[in-house]
């Protein structure tokens, strides 16, 4: 693809997240597999999934064998190059998983799952940015930049499009394999080529990589009593994050709350029970369905029941782990969803491991709301639609006076309070 800036604004406007990762890695945990949201994760996690049937898998091998052979004497017959054996071996197993068409699969080398692995500390070596990757172009963007880390000294905003790093074209990588790559590249810094919109030339960057240690959870006490707990994703250490958040504020006289999930991608499932578990009446958080119509139920006691006012907000980065979060919720009634429509991934992915450690990702099942809801690539609608402001939607830090999709929350809450 020549290095030519031609990105509409259609282009930008139609990015969809459906992979993320926080320069090191991202995802959704659950018991026995990984759920990925639009977000991956370590190994062990579950994302969710559409397919409900479909025919086993029965390659013919001996055909299989027979024409790897023939590939291989060619190969080493007329190859101009170097073969290093690993990696092309590696490459038929992640040839494999790809003709299964889905976006959401793959195969990971044991170094690729120890990356992955790191995701869910909460702790990253990278340059502090949250990327997705659009499952049909290609394309990865950035989503956020985290305060004070080299991505935002750097320049780079959310909505920026990264085209190449270190001269090696990116489009249409892997997602892991492009994280990786900007967090081993030789040297401190890692060199970036990035289209943004309203630019008719690409920009270049120079990023310092670092230890970037992101705090999944962020609260404070607004005015009239207010909580606000912003969750960025649901790692392993998010719930009890979560849980000292909410007490805190408690302490403080918290009468009302806003939970902040725009921009989160997913996550790991058990931290989102266990968050819901402080939130819920007694009864059903979400159930997932196999390919054979195998339920799994997760519930909550109703222990901790959350009865004061309750906003939660969402956008179209609010994906997997916080689509079930938000949509606990709503089908519950205790709480009133403010932003735009969620991204709609309802499908589940297992990552198995392996006897020689590495590792396969693969969609298993499709998750409900408690009330039945299945929500992929549908999302759910907000109580009160609000679009962010046009001129906030690529600064990296929004005041929360001019932040018009927090201010209706407020504006919601305020009203309900008085109205009880």
């Amino acid at each position: 693809m020549a290095k030519d800036k031609k990105f509409g604004k259609g282009f930008f406007c139609g990015i969809l997240t459906s992979a993320v990762v926080v320069l090191a890695g991202s995802g959704v945990l659950q018991q026995g597999g990984w759920i990925t949201g639009a977000d991956q994760k370590e190994a062990g996690a579950t994302q969710e999934s559409t397919d409900s049937a479909g025919t086993q898998l029965s390659l013919d091998q001996k055909k299989v064998d027979t024409k790897i052979k023939k590939m291989e004497e060619i190969i080493n017959q007329l190859y101009l190059d170097s073969t290093d054996n690993d990696t092309v071996e590696a490459g038929i197993y992640k040839g494999m998983i790809s003709g299964l068409g889905d976006p959401y699969a793959a195969y990971y080398t044991q170094d690729e799952l120890e990356k992955l692995n790191e995701s869910t500390s909460g702790e990253y070596k990278g340059i502090g940015a949250k990327l997705s990757q659009d499952t049909q172009t290609g394309a990865i963007q950035v989503v956020t930049c985290f305060e004070g880390t080299p991505a935002e000294k750097a320049g780079l905003l959310p909505g920026d499009i990264l085209y190449s790093v270190n001269d090696i074209e990116v489009t249409g990588k892997d997602l892991t394999d492009v994280v990786s790559l900007i967090k081993t590249a030789k040297g401190d810094t890692v060199h970036l080529t990035i289209a943004r919109e309203g630019e008719k030339d690409y920009l270049e960057f120079d990023v310092e990589r670092s230890d970037v240690a992101v705090p999944t959870v962020a609260y404070k006490m607004l005015d009239d009593e207010i909580g606000y707990i912003a969750v960025s994703e649901f790692d392993k250490v998010t719930a009890e994050q979560f849980k000292n958040a909410l007490a805190k504020l408690e302490e403080q006289g918290m009468e009302k709350l806003i939970i902040d999930l725009r921009n989160n991608l997913g996550g790991v499932l058990d931290t989102c029970c266990e968050m819901l578990k402080q939130m819920l009446p007694k009864g059903l958080i979400v159930y997932t369905e196999d390919k054979y119509g195998q339920r799994t139920e997760y519930t909550c006691d109703g222990n901790n029941e959350f009865k004061k006012p309750l906003a939660v907000l969402v956008n179209g980065y609010s994906a997997s782990a916080a689509e079930i979060f938000s949509g606990a919720i709503k089908d519950y009634g205790i709480g009133t969803l403010v932003g735009t429509k969620t991204y709609g991934k309802g499908i589940v992915q297992r990552i198995v491991g392996m006897e020689d450690g590495t590792a396969v990702k693969l969609t298993v099942s499709k998750y409900f709301t408690p009330n039945g809801t299945d929500i992929h690539k549908k999302g759910i609608e907000p109580d009160v639609t609000v679009e962010l402001d046009e001129s906030l939607k690529n600064k990296v830090t929004v005041t929360e006076e001019e932040d018009n999709q927090l201010q209706k929350a407020i504006s919601i809450l305020q009203e309900e309070f008085i109205s009880n």
